[in-house]
């Protein structure tokens, strides 16, 4: 209509600009820290050991590649052929697939700020703990949180039931002291450590 105000052209390309962007945030997943346990240190040690070989026979095709002055372009892929490094990276392989076989992956995942801090509120520190810095029950905090961080999935990557409170205290109050530590420092960290990508872009 004649006379009719337009709006802005720069509010107008704006207004799709933003709404993508904030698209790509809401998508954007919660921060997730795996931790492991292995208390096989002979599998370790065979990891280890079998590392150790792959450079060493690394080490030896490339001087058996100078030896034979193979082209510069055909020097990596030559030398990862050789026999030797086939035979270390099989080794390495199978250790490390012995290794995963003994060892316990836990993989904790960073709770919305709403929950955060309900969790907080529900386990607020006593009178005493509070006078002397604690923002939460020591008591109760530790296994809450873990119980409510810890995302299990199955063989298909489908996130089903993990740790209970139950599982979480019994763990902590059974373990060593390193280990429980362990334990509850990887569910709190991932809500308190900043994303490296921070600041970029």
């Amino acid at each position: 209509m004649a006379g009719q105000q337009q709006p802005p052209v720069d509010a107008v390309a704006k207004d799709p600009h933003w709404a993508r962007k904030m698209e790509r945030l809401r998508a954007r997943r919660l921060a997730e820290r795996p931790v492991v346990f292995c208390d096989d240190d002979d599998a370790k040690a065979r990891v280890t050991a079998a590392t150790i070989e792959l450079v060493t026979a690394r080490a030896a095709a490339r001087t058996a590649a100078d030896d034979q002055q193979v082209p510069d372009d055909d020097r990596d892929r030559w030398v990862e052929e050789h026999a030797l490094v086939v035979i270390a990276k099989s080794a390495l392989a199978a250790a490390t697939a012995a290794l995963e076989v003994v060892t316990i992956s836990l993989v904790f995942r960073a709770l919305p700020r709403p929950a955060w801090a309900a969790l907080l509120e529900a386990h607020a520190p006593s009178e005493e703990q509070a006078g002397l810095g604690m923002e939460y029950d020591v008591d109760s905090f530790p296994a809450a949180l873990v119980a409510a961080c810890h995302v299990e999935r199955d063989e298909h990557g489908v996130e089903v039931d993990g740790m209970s409170v139950e599982d979480a205290q019994s763990l902590l109050d059974e373990w060593s002291e390193a280990d429980a530590r362990l334990l509850f420092t990887a569910a709190l960290t991932v809500n308190q450590t900043l994303r490296g990508d921070l600041g970029k872009g």
